[in-house]
Protein backbone atom coordinates (compact mmCIF):
# COMPACT_ATOMS: atom_id res chain seq x y z
CA UNK A 1 0.00 0.00 0.00
CA UNK A 2 1.19 3.50 -0.71
CA UNK A 3 1.94 5.88 2.15
CA UNK A 4 -0.26 8.61 0.71
CA UNK A 5 -3.36 6.42 0.47
CA UNK A 6 -2.95 5.14 4.01
CA UNK A 7 -1.80 8.32 5.66
CA UNK A 8 -3.32 11.38 4.07
CA UNK A 9 -5.15 12.87 1.20
CA UNK A 10 -3.58 15.95 -0.33
CA UNK A 11 -5.42 19.27 -0.13
CA UNK A 12 -4.34 21.09 -3.31
CA UNK A 13 -5.49 24.49 -2.01
CA UNK A 14 -3.45 24.20 1.20
CA UNK A 15 -0.43 23.05 -0.83
CA UNK A 16 -0.85 26.02 -3.19
CA UNK A 17 -1.03 28.38 -0.20
CA UNK A 18 2.13 26.86 1.29
CA UNK A 19 4.04 27.17 -1.99
CA UNK A 20 2.85 30.77 -2.43
CA UNK A 21 4.00 31.68 1.09
CA UNK A 22 7.40 30.07 0.43
CA UNK A 23 7.84 31.81 -2.93
CA UNK A 24 6.78 35.24 -1.70
CA UNK A 25 8.45 34.91 1.68
CA UNK A 26 5.30 36.10 3.42
CA UNK A 27 5.74 36.19 7.15
CA UNK A 28 4.29 38.43 9.79
CA UNK A 29 0.99 38.90 11.55
CA UNK A 30 -1.28 38.63 8.51
CA UNK A 31 0.29 35.49 7.09
CA UNK A 32 -0.61 32.26 8.79
CA UNK A 33 2.62 30.35 9.45
CA UNK A 34 2.13 26.92 7.96
CA UNK A 35 5.66 25.79 7.26
CA UNK A 36 6.05 22.55 9.18
CA UNK A 37 8.22 20.21 7.10
CA UNK A 38 7.26 16.56 7.41
CA UNK A 39 8.52 13.13 6.40
CA UNK A 40 6.29 10.05 6.55
CA UNK A 41 6.96 6.38 5.89
CA UNK A 42 5.71 2.90 6.68
CA UNK A 43 7.90 0.64 8.78
CA UNK A 44 6.26 -2.78 9.09
CA UNK A 45 2.96 -2.44 10.94
CA UNK A 46 3.50 1.24 11.81
CA UNK A 47 3.54 4.56 10.04
CA UNK A 48 6.05 7.05 11.30
CA UNK A 49 5.72 10.79 10.75
CA UNK A 50 8.40 13.33 11.66
CA UNK A 51 7.84 17.09 11.84
CA UNK A 52 10.70 19.59 12.02
CA UNK A 53 9.97 22.05 14.82
CA UNK A 54 13.27 23.81 15.60
CA UNK A 55 13.13 26.37 18.37
CA UNK A 56 9.83 25.06 19.73
CA UNK A 57 9.50 24.27 23.44
CA UNK A 58 7.96 20.82 24.08
CA UNK A 59 5.25 22.32 26.30
CA UNK A 60 3.99 24.46 23.39
CA UNK A 61 3.22 21.38 21.24
CA UNK A 62 -0.44 20.40 21.09
CA UNK A 63 -1.66 17.21 19.40
CA UNK A 64 -5.34 16.49 18.82
CA UNK A 65 -7.04 13.54 17.16
CA UNK A 66 -10.65 13.87 16.05
CA UNK A 67 -12.01 10.92 14.10
CA UNK A 68 -9.32 10.36 11.47
CA UNK A 69 -7.72 13.84 11.55
CA UNK A 70 -4.53 14.54 13.54
CA UNK A 71 -3.81 18.21 14.20
CA UNK A 72 -0.32 19.29 15.25
CA UNK A 73 0.07 22.79 16.69
CA UNK A 74 3.26 24.34 17.99
CA UNK A 75 4.49 27.82 18.79
CA UNK A 76 7.87 29.41 18.19
CA UNK A 77 8.15 32.32 20.63
CA UNK A 78 8.66 35.89 19.42
CA UNK A 79 12.14 37.40 19.44
CA UNK A 80 12.98 38.89 22.81
CA UNK A 81 15.12 41.78 21.64
CA UNK A 82 13.90 44.51 19.33
CA UNK A 83 17.05 44.71 17.19
CA UNK A 84 16.61 45.56 13.53
CA UNK A 85 16.11 42.34 11.59
CA UNK A 86 18.21 41.86 8.48
CA UNK A 87 16.53 38.60 7.50
CA UNK A 88 13.38 36.95 8.84
CA UNK A 89 12.91 33.63 7.08
CA UNK A 90 11.76 31.66 10.13
CA UNK A 91 8.15 32.60 10.86
CA UNK A 92 7.25 33.00 14.52
CA UNK A 93 4.00 32.30 16.29
CA UNK A 94 1.61 29.38 16.07
CA UNK A 95 2.07 26.68 13.45
CA UNK A 96 -0.46 24.01 12.66
CA UNK A 97 -0.75 21.14 10.27
CA UNK A 98 -3.42 18.50 9.80
CA UNK A 99 -3.07 14.94 8.60
CA UNK A 100 -6.10 13.09 7.34
CA UNK A 101 -5.53 9.44 8.20
CA UNK A 102 -7.00 6.53 6.29
CA UNK A 103 -9.50 4.22 8.01
CA UNK A 104 -6.85 1.51 7.98
CA UNK A 105 -4.76 3.26 10.67
CA UNK A 106 -5.34 2.88 14.42
CA UNK A 107 -5.97 6.41 15.72
CA UNK A 108 -6.61 5.07 19.24
CA UNK A 109 -2.96 4.05 19.69
CA UNK A 110 -0.92 6.95 18.28
CA UNK A 111 2.24 7.70 20.25
CA UNK A 112 4.39 10.84 20.09
CA UNK A 113 7.88 11.89 21.14
CA UNK A 114 9.92 15.09 20.76
CA UNK A 115 13.70 15.15 20.56
CA UNK A 116 16.17 17.70 19.18
CA UNK A 117 13.48 19.75 17.45
CA UNK A 118 11.81 16.76 15.77
CA UNK A 119 8.29 15.63 16.69
CA UNK A 120 7.78 11.94 15.89
CA UNK A 121 4.36 10.27 15.64
CA UNK A 122 3.98 6.51 15.45
CA UNK A 123 0.65 5.38 14.05
CA UNK A 124 -0.06 1.64 14.01
CA UNK A 125 -1.85 -0.04 11.13
CA UNK A 126 -5.31 -1.17 12.28
CA UNK A 127 -5.72 -4.91 12.79
CA UNK A 128 -8.48 -5.00 10.16
CA UNK A 129 -6.02 -3.64 7.55
CA UNK A 130 -3.27 -6.21 8.18
CA UNK A 131 -2.97 -9.20 5.85
CA UNK A 132 -4.29 -12.43 7.32
CA UNK A 133 -4.49 -16.10 6.33
CA UNK A 134 -7.81 -17.65 5.41
CA UNK A 135 -8.26 -21.41 5.18
CA UNK A 136 -9.96 -22.59 2.04
CA UNK A 137 -11.47 -26.09 1.91
CA UNK A 138 -10.94 -28.09 -1.25
CA UNK A 139 -13.09 -30.85 -2.72
CA UNK A 140 -10.48 -33.38 -1.55
CA UNK A 141 -11.10 -32.31 2.07
CA UNK A 142 -7.69 -30.64 2.40
CA UNK A 143 -7.20 -27.18 3.83
CA UNK A 144 -5.03 -24.61 2.09
CA UNK A 145 -4.03 -21.23 3.59
CA UNK A 146 -4.44 -18.20 1.35
CA UNK A 147 -3.28 -14.72 2.31
CA UNK A 148 -6.07 -12.15 2.03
Amino acid sequence: MEVETMLMRTDPFRELERLTQQALGTTGTLARPSLMPMDAWRDGDNFQVEFDLPGVRPESIDLDVERNVVTVKAERPPRENQAELLAAERPRGVYSRQLVLGDNLDTENISASYDSGVLTLRIPVAEKAKPRKISVATTEGKQQAITA
